[in-house]
């Protein structure tokens, strides 16, 4: 059974590493790791040994000198801090090329994410079915969808805000949104965005000052 998640004030940047720890740890118990040292843990994440000792006895979990953390044991303990004890239902509005690749992933339901609804205003798209679900406008989301908790937003930037405000009148609390927009929401919303072209000129930035390195001859941490 699962173990409650009962820590608060886990730092930020801890919890954006956390699905990560969860991913590897994961591939270790599928291939009968019991056990696994923080340098291990390290080198599958790129990230420092101390990092991971410091990440996760912010979780109360600390290693046995020569044994390590027991795989199992820390996966779960990861899987209740970030509220993965139940299933959350996920809605996908906007099913252009990204909405229907999300909703064809079949990698989310291990993950704790169950997609259980799918909507777009184009009428060519309403109605159609895609991974097992059909599609339907946005102002009928509230007939039969049931309880949700996460609303995905893949439209136009123009668009998305009315999707948002009407995901918060269902009772959504947590959106993913990748539409390239700055969404408004009532406090206790919480908005992850994700922007493909902020990542890119991030990219761009790191390589450009590589070159730059280069050029001076400079070592590039």
């Amino acid at each position: 059974m699962m173990a409650e998640s009962t820590r608060r004030g886990v730092p930020e940047a801890t919890v954006g590493r956390l699905p990560g720890y969860l991913r590897a740890l994961t591939d270790l118990a599928d291939a009968g790791r019991g056990s696994v040292s923080s340098e291990d843990l390290a080198q599958l994440l790129g990230i420092r040994s101390a990092q991971v000792r410091k990440d996760l006895s912010a979780l109360g979990s600390y290693g046995v000198r020569g044994v390590g953390y027991d795989v199992a044991r820390l996966c779960d303990q990861i899987a209740a801090e970030l509220g993965l004890a139940r299933q959350r239902a996920v809605v996908i509005v906007g099913l252009g090329n990204l909405g229907r690749a999300l909703a064809a992933y079949g990698g989310l339901a291990p993950r704790g994410f169950e997609v259980v609804a799918l909507v777009d205003n184009d009428p060519a798209l309403v109605g159609t079915t895609v991974g097992g679900l059909p599609a339907r406008r946005l102002d009928e989301l509230d007939r039969g969808a049931g309880t949700l908790d996460v609303g995905v937003i893949t439209t136009p930037a123009e668009a998305a805000q009315e999707v948002a405000d009407t995901l918060v009148g269902l009772g959504v609390r947590s959106i993913l949104n990748f539409a390239p927009v700055v969404l408004r929401v009532p406090d206790g919303v919480h908005v992850r965005a994700v922007d493909l072209s902020t990542e890119l000129q991030i990219l761009a930035f790191h390589e450009h000052q590589r070159l730059l390195a280069d050029a001076r001859g400079d070592e590039v941490g």
